[in-house]
């Protein structure tokens, strides 16, 4: 059963059973609303920090978040890619409800529409000023293909929520390379206006397929399809012309949002704010600024963690330096599990050696499997939450409901229907959280209650080549008891019928209301 078998069960538009709109609990008393930090890396593993496991490098900043605060062992993403784990963060829906969530291309139109109500609506709303930096993936602008990149590219992060961004159109290997600042391209350099194509080359404009000797800086993995237009001495996936000064530079995609989310803190510290961080790193390609690369000896992929590291360390002392941080809940999460060798050649598989980015688990981004969406997950908020680590079942899709409750808010009746408010979980005072969270991978869904993992049948791939990863497809029934086969190996469904019959019934109540992918 795939996809879009399963979401042909039921589609009806009912909410989630549990939805804190329908039991909202007594807002907690705050002498002051905090400032909200969201700091999601990119494609980083459970594996991949030194407080959880890591020992190849260190990463002592965000390790010093995790030893004064909460350190997560059960969290999930709700997505295994990344576009449609930020959908379902950024508005508490499952994405696999909508059909057109599914990893998007650089010219892509605006997946999350200005109707819907966010996160950051919801936190304007409570009085806060709102901002996103970073890794958008989420499109921009009406329609796929049919953005004026040389004017403000609308709608954008203002029309759900965010009085200020300063984004990626896409990812770092799709094009356009240009900063968007408030939907419009930052640095716009009038004498190299902006054109972009996902079907056909630009005349004159060399693709790196053609001319390996300008690929300065990185050359693709072969067969991945990075070789499309050369930036920067990188080629990249997409047909660009244009873009002159306003084009980033690989080496300073971190300090240079790192340098905005300084900046947006230090100009707004006399508010109340929630700001989203999202970073390149570990995304490919990767091409760390000098002052990392070459350092964690694991390639530029363990070079590229240091550099998030560095992130961290800058953002929780620009807090301190204006008297923020004891007010601020900072969450440090990533949007989907790890993958090593996603586009480019950058020594990354050749140099990984012990270090497994995955930790225990089976699989990795793309994947049905465990580490295709469990993920690192740390709670930071001095005097609110007691230092420690959770093993609850927590989701970043309950950040909505859960941050609503804390700041007071109601949620709208159309909003966040997947989200419920497990605040309690968050906060550390409840080790339980969720009875089961939904995953999905390109191909299937699954569901874990945290201690049986169960993915429905697919007749998808069960090995992506390119990555080097275990995808978790069958065209069976898998059951995994996790507490004693972490690593998933022992398909035990034949052995336990009514556990799979049990995890069919959620995925059945779950679907019949509302699922449109395939549709």
């Amino acid at each position: 059963m795939d996809i879009k078998l399963l979401c042909g069960i039921g589609l009806g538009t009912a909410s989630l059973a549990g939805n804190a709109t329908t039991a909202k609990k007594p807002v907690i008393a705050l002498p002051q609303k905090p400032n909200v930090v969201f700091i999601v890396a990119d494609d980083l593993g459970y594996g991949d920090l030194s407080c959880y496991g890591m020992t190849r490098a260190q990463t002592p900043n965000v390790d010093a978040l995790a030893h004064n605060g909460l350190r997560f062992t059960d969290a999930h993403a709700v997505a295994a890619t990344s576009t449609p784990s930020r959908y379902s963060l950024f508005t508490g829906q499952y994405s696999w409800r909508r059909n057109d969530t599914h990893i998007a291309p650089g010219n892509a139109g605006m997946i999350i529409r200005p109707e819907q109500i966010t996160i950051a609506d919801m936190f304007k709303e409570a009085g806060y000023v709102t901002g996103a930096i970073g890794k958008w993936h989420l499109g921009l602008g009406d329609k796929t293909g049919t953005q004026d990149w040389n004017a403000e590219v609308t709608p954008g992060p203002h029309d759900i929520g965010f009085d200020y961004s300063y984004l990626m159109a896409a990812t770092g290997d799709r094009v356009p390379c240009v900063w968007m600042e408030n939907q419009r391209v930052a640095n716009y350099d009038a004498s190299a206006p902006i054109f972009v194509d996902y079907e056909r080359p630009f005349e004159g404009e060399p693709l790196g397929k053609d001319h390996p000797e300008m690929l300065t800086k990185l050359k693709p993995s072969p067969n991945h399809g990075h070789n499309q237009t050369i930036v920067n001495g990188i080629s990249r996936i997409g047909y660009m012309k244009g873009g002159g000064k306003a084009l980033w530079e690989d080496e300073h995609i971190a300090d240079t949002l790192t340098a905005k989310a300084v900046e947006f803190i230090h100009q707004r510290k006399d508010t109340t704010f929630f700001l989203y961080v999202g970073t390149n790193d570990v995304h490919v390609p990767r091409y760390p600024n000098e002052a990392f690369r070459d350092k964690s000896g694991m390639g530029y992929r363990g070079d590229a963690i240091l550099q998030f590291d560095w992130t961290v360390g800058q953002i929780v002392e620009a807090l301190h330096r204006e008297g923020l941080l004891e007010n601020t809940l900072i969450i440090l999460t990533s949007d989907n599990g790890p993958v090593v060798d996603d586009g480019y050649a950058d020594r990354s598989v050749e140099l990984l050696g012990d270090h497994r980015p995955w930790g225990d688990f089976r699989g990795g981004k793309y994947s049905s499997f465990q580490a295709g969406t469990t993920i690192p997950f740390i709670v930071h908020w001095p005097g609110m939450v007691e230092a420690g680590t959770s093993d609850a079942l927590f989701t970043q899709i309950d950040l909505y409901a859960s941050l609503a409750h804390l700041v007071g808010q109601n949620i709208a009746k159309d909003a966040a229907p997947d989200s419920r408010d497990f605040l309690n979980t968050l906060l550390g005072t409840d080790r339980k959280g969720r009875d089961y969270v939904i995953e999905a991978s390109p191909q299937t869904l699954s569901v874990t209650d945290g201690r049986w993992h169960y993915i429905a049948p697919s007749n998808g791939p069960a090995y992506n080549k390119l990555t080097n990863i275990e995808l978790g497809n069958a065209p069976h029934d898998q059951l995994y008891y996790l507490k004693t086969d972490v690593g998933e190996q022992d398909n035990v469904a034949a052995k336990y019928p009514k556990i799979v019959r049990k995890m069919k019934r959620i995925l059945d109540k779950e679907t019949a209301k509302g699922c449109l992918l395939g549709k």
